[in-house]
């Protein structure tokens, strides 16, 4: 069942979604050589609380941190440790805030440092196949349309797109209806309707589309351990425009590439 949302409530969303994004920009002033990854979590965790909001991904399902923290070849879903960023890392940062009743999530992926051209470039497509996905994002088309738009430019730079990971619906819950794959055919799926929010994401890989869970029962890799990277904003739909409800924004003021 798809939860259709009101004006007040895709604007309690983005409010949601504003703290999201001041905490995505501070983690993104500490992305360098050097630093741990868990130092990037607890910046997170402290920045949401202290602005009355609570990290979406701690305790779901139990997952143990505030940020899904995945480097290299993982995917999604990677945990926050030990692990010191290198010269040449990725790393993608996937944060949720709760406030006031209803969730945002969104995700980017940095280069550390220098990354050699194939692998920045696969960054840039995978940027960019986001804001190709919203595009098709509109009134009165189909979930299909959106994975379409994704899949045919990914593929056509000669990267693959992860199959068994999807965006998704999100409001008063983290993961709600309907599935947003960021593949598919024209037409297809769910139609999207006003009031409607999603999760766009695609996850995009350098090498196979194959990928393996861990021990951890949560780290998603590529089979082939070759990277992956991961963009996602949260967007309403509504009858005479799209509205993408989190921002980059502050990440960019921070870190570019």
């Amino acid at each position: 069942m798809i939860h259709y949302k009101s004006a007040e409530e895709i604007q309690l969303i983005k409010e949601s979604a504003k703290i999201l994004g001041k905490a995505h920009g501070e983690v993104a002033k500490y992305i360098k050589e050097g630093v741990k990854t868990s130092f990037l979590d607890k910046i997170a965790e402290e920045y949401i609380r202290d602005n009355n909001g609570v990290p979406s991904f701690k305790g779901y399902n139990g997952f143990p941190s505030t940020l899904c923290i995945s480097v290299n070849e993982v995917v999604v879903h990677g945990f926050p440790s030990e692990y010191v960023l290198k010269d040449g890392d990725i790393i993608s940062i996937d944060c949720g805030v709760f406030h006031q009743g209803f969730h945002s999530d969104c995700a980017y992926t940095y280069p550390v440092g220098e990354v050699s051209p194939q692998v920045l470039s696969l960054l840039k497509t995978t940027k960019e196949s986001l804001y190709l996905g919203i595009e098709k994002a509109v009134f009165g088309n189909r979930v299909g349309d959106i994975g379409h738009s994704i899949q045919k430019f990914v593929e056509s730079k000669g990267y693959t797109i992860v199959r068994e990971l999807v965006g998704h619906g999100l409001g008063k819950s983290l993961h709600e209806s309907p599935e947003v794959p960021n593949y598919g055919k024209k037409g297809s799926g769910p139609i999207l309707d006003a009031g409607l929010v999603i999760a766009i994401e695609p996850m995009v890989n350098l090498g196979s589309r194959n990928i393996v869970q861990e021990r951890d029962g949560w780290t998603i890799r590529t089979a082939d351990k070759k990277p992956s990277a991961h963009f996602e904003h949260t967007v309403a739909i509504f009858q005479d425009r799209t509205e993408i409800l989190t921002t980059h924004q502050y990440i960019e003021e921070n870190y570019k590439f």
